[in-house]
Parts: structure tokens; C-alpha cells; sequence
């Protein structure tokens, strides 16, 4: 499974604004679930939750990874938000974030899990493509970027 196989444009999203921790969560669930399914939404923002309140997601540079298993999916799904003016994230580094990849996958799929955490963290890890991602104007040529990423 690749990351990008999980990211449409429709759930990235460019010049976000969020005030806070807690909004800026909220705003990664609505993105990555069928906005008819409230209850769906409510449950993606409880496993983000839970996973920040163990220790940030944040993995420095200005980047986040918040994750989660969601009970009752059968779908992993991901997300991306580039935030307009970074905000704290309690990362290591001390850095306010201004770009996030969100990533919930099914209560069962501990392998998959780590499999696409480690292709997220591979991928930030990279000044160029970070800077690539932080100038890309439109979110197809950010899901471009990130379908032809090679680690």
C-alpha cells in the first residue's frame, strides 16, 4: 500500500486556517471521511485525539503526522493540510507546524499502520521535497508531488 494511493484531492487542503490544535484536528477528520456520515467524523477526531494525548505527532521541520485506527472502517484513507501561518503542535523541536498528512486506518491493521507511517516520515524527511510541497499552488500538483515521490 502506498500513500498516495490514499490521498485525492479532494481531501487535501491548501492555505488552511486553524487556530488551534483541536480545530485543526476537527478539520483533518471532516476531510477524511464521506461528509454524509457524521457519526464517521466524530470517531476519526476521537482516534486522533487519543493518539496526540500519548505525545505529539508532530516529527519536526514544521511537519505532523497526526493517526488513528478508526473502529468499524474497512478503509485506510489520508489527508493533507498546509496551514496559511503554522501554530504549536508541541513538537521536539519546539517549531510551530504549517503542514500536516493525517492517516487513519482500520482497528485491525497494525502492519499497514506503521507501513505507511514509515512512507510519511521517509517522505518529510526531505528539505526539498517539504519546500516542494510548501510552494505547490494547487492540490493536483500537490497529489503530483506525492504520487511521484521516490524515497
Amino acid at each position: 500500500m502506498q500513500v498516495s494511493d490514499l490521498l485525492s484531492p479532494e481531501r487535501i487542503s491548501l492555505n488552511e486556517h486553524a487556530g488551534s490544535k483541536k480545530k485543526l484536528l476537527e478539520i483533518l477528520s471532516d476531510l477524511l471521511v464521506n461528509k454524509e456520515d457524521s457519526n464517521d467524523v466524530r470517531l476519526v477526531f476521537e482516534s486522533l485525539c487519543s493518539r496526540e494525548r500519548l505525545g505529539s505527532t508532530s516529527i519536526g521541520n514544521g511537519v505532523a503526522i497526526p493517526h488513528g485506527r478508526v473502529p468499524d472502517s474497512n478503509t485506510a484513507r489520508a489527508a493533507f493540510v498546509r496551514l496559511r501561518k503554522a501554530i504549536q503542535f508541541e513538537a521536539e523541536d519546539g517549531e510551530p507546524v504549517d503542514m500536516l498528512f493525517a492517516i487513519t486506518v482500520p482497528q485491525h491493521c497494525s502492519e499497514d499502520h506503521l507501513q505507511l507511517l514509515s512512507q510519511v516520515e521517509d517522505m518529510f524527511s526531505n528539505a526539498e521535497f517539504r519546500e516542494q510541497l510548501r510552494t505547490a499552488d494547487s492540490a493536483a500538483k500537490l497529489q503530483e508531488l506525492l504520487a511521484n515521490w521516490k524515497s
